[in-house]
């Protein structure tokens, strides 16, 4: 089944908002650094579904989205197929509130693939920071990268 989601990087000065994923039962992602998002509800667009995500996971309201990649995960259950917008949130307001998913905490951009994060992510993540736009293919066997692809435009 084809599952659509957004990744969104919240950024100020030289640091990324990460969520360390502790608190959710049986997640896939337990115990590594994402950024913010999730999956699509009806009816919306990425636009909507980032900031919806970005409000229900840390409280802040996005006022500047930029559209920096698009992501494809191949299977990454064992049976879906995710496609996910990447967006860079440079500009926002708001309180951060307490996740359910877990930990969220300011990150130096720099050190962001030094924390323990999905193997890929340290192949895309450098990208947010560079001009253009990115297309990736990501082929996992449970939390292990087999493969990758990036392009830049």
């Amino acid at each position: 089944m084809l599952k659509l989601a957004t990744l969104c990087y919240i950024q100020k000065e030289d640091e990324t908002l990460m969520l360390h994923r502790t608190k959710k039962e049986n997640d896939m992602h337990e115990g590594k650094w994402n950024g913010i998002g999730g999956k699509f509800e009806s009816g919306e667009s990425p636009e909507e579904c980032a900031q919806r995500e970005i409000l229900e996971e840390t409280g802040l309201t996005a006022h500047k989205m930029v559209l920096k990649g698009f992501l494809t995960f191949p299977q990454l259950n064992g049976e879906d197929d995710w496609y996910v917008f990447v967006f860079v949130i440079p500009e926002w307001s708001g309180e951060l509130i307490e996740s359910t998913e877990g930990d969220l905490a300011w990150q130096k951009t720099a050190k962001l693939t030094e924390l323990p994060l999905w193997e890929g992510d340290k192949y895309f993540l450098p990208k947010l920071s560079e001009k253009g736009f990115f297309t990736g293919k990501f082929c996992y066997n449970k939390d292990k990268l087999l493969s990758h692809e990036l392009m830049d435009y």
